[in-house]
């Protein structure tokens, strides 16, 4: 079917505007080798369409204001019109006529080529619109806002990959300021946030969360949510991020003559926000260990993204570097969300570690080879020598009759200067790290 414009939408890929390379890219172009169709999940504004775009010979957007309507009443009547075009395809926000699911599982079972397809969502499909898993036919990958590698404020001089290589020793020197940090964790990774002003960045992410708070989060599930509620809960989110506040704690935390909420209507709320990629625990690493020692299996809490947090409290760099208790728990979340982006480049997941003793490990990053390296955050250098203890602590108590012991340890820091301590412990700056 040709590509031009009709009573169905077949836009051509906008290529206007300067594209940010991503770490995505690569991911993207691997899956959609292995694969018939790709499916690109995330919050919104975090770049899966303008990522997608790069690489698709033709597209397909089902909330153009222009064609939506003809656009689900062909997904009703006969899908696979939808899917005629040049490959790989691109249909942006497929969810919203989830028929297209199944289209293209079967386009992809009849042809049996490989990256024909990508389709890319901001909220995952309803229960009652669960077709297939699409196993063996359309890949997952998920997308997160930009890294500060990927925003031009890390200089990438020490590199995730390079470290599970066992390199030995590290030198590096960071670019970014305390005053630099305090911006980006409150600009955010938004990528039409990037190279904007302070007060146009700061103005973007708050749009952002009156957007979740008065439109999204209904949309999650087609369930009007109290506009009122959502926001004391991302207002008791914030003050509880990067720490293993309960729902209980939570609920507490939420002042009566704000808006208070039972714990069903926040367990329901938090489950709306998972779907639409607003918040992204953390979950705990169970290692073997020596010791009988309990481990609490609690998430830590986090958004998507540090900015959330920031718009949600009314705060600022300002306010960041006047309150620095507040700014260590939210270096620390844009810490995690760097960390989960390098590492799922290399094949990994980030947990974190505590137990009954409160010994704790801000972040594990295990391998899928079984490789596993132990992070502590720290903003400054006055903490690095209890972190360094932290960590030794840990290895400690590891069976390692039962795992592979460590590959490396690390503590991030705010600091300017990276290197690798006696103790073989990397000392990195935040603002010099990579995938």
């Amino acid at each position: 079917m040709s590509q031009q414009k009709g009573s169905l939408h077949f836009g051509e890929v906008n290529m206007s505007s300067k594209y940010l390379k991503r770490i995505s890219d690569k991911t993207l172009k691997l899956e959609l080798e292995a694969s018939g169709a790709v499916l690109i999940e995330g919050p919104k504004w975090c770049g899966k369409t303008r990522t997608a775009e790069e690489i698709a010979a033709s597209v397909l957007y089902m909330q153009d204001p222009e064609f939506a309507t003809s656009n689900i009443k062909a997904a009703e009547i006969k899908p696979s019109l939808l899917l005629d075009g040049a490959k790989p395809r691109l249909i942006d926000e497929w969810q919203v006529a989830p028929s297209l699911w199944d289209a293209v599982r079967f386009a992809v079972d009849r042809v049996s080529d490989s990256g024909q397809y990508i389709l890319t969502g901001s909220r995952k499909p309803k229960d009652s619109e669960a077709r297939h898993t699409g196993t063996g036919r359309i890949s997952r990958m998920l997308m997160r806002p930009m890294s500060l590698f990927e925003s031009g404020e890390s200089n990438g001089n020490i590199s995730l990959a390079t470290l599970f290589g066992r390199q030995k020793s590290i030198e590096c020197i960071s670019g970014l300021t305390i005053e630099n940090l305090a911006f980006v964790i409150s600009r955010g990774g938004w990528p039409e946030s990037i190279g904007q002003t302070e007060a146009v960045a700061l103005r973007k992410a708050h749009n952002y969360v009156e957007a979740i708070i008065h439109q999204d989060i209904s949309e999650a599930d087609d369930v009007d949510k109290d506009p009122a509620k959502v926001r004391a809960l991302l207002r008791s989110l914030a003050r509880n991020v990067s720490t293993l506040a309960s729902i209980t704690t939570i609920k507490d935390d939420i002042p009566a003559n704000e808006a208070a909420a039972s714990d069903k209507t926040i367990t329901a709320y938090m489950n709306a926000l998972r779907k639409i990629f607003v918040v992204e625990d953390l979950p705990a690493w169970s290692p073997a260990l020596r010791s009988k020692t309990a481990v609490r299996t609690s998430v830590k809490r986090h958004f998507t993204d540090p900015s959330i947090a920031i718009a949600v409290l009314r705060a600022s760099p300002q306010r960041l570097l006047g309150d620095f208790n507040t700014f260590g728990y939210l270096f620390e979340s844009m810490c995690i969300r760097d960390l989960r982006i390098y590492s799922e480049a290399i094949d990994g997941e980030v947990f974190h570690y505590r137990d009954k003793s409160e010994l704790e490990a801000d972040a594990i990053i295990q391998l899928k080879d079984g490789q596993w390296a132990a992070v502590e955050i720290k903003m400054g250098a006055s903490a690095i020598e209890d972190a360094a203890k932290n960590l030794r602590k840990l290895v400690d108590k590891v069976d390692l009759a039962k795992m592979n012991p460590p590959t490396f340890l690390m503590i991030l820091t705010a600091t300017e200067y990276g290197y690798t301590r006696h103790d073989g412990i990397h000392v990195v700056p935040i603002a010099c790290l990579k995938d």
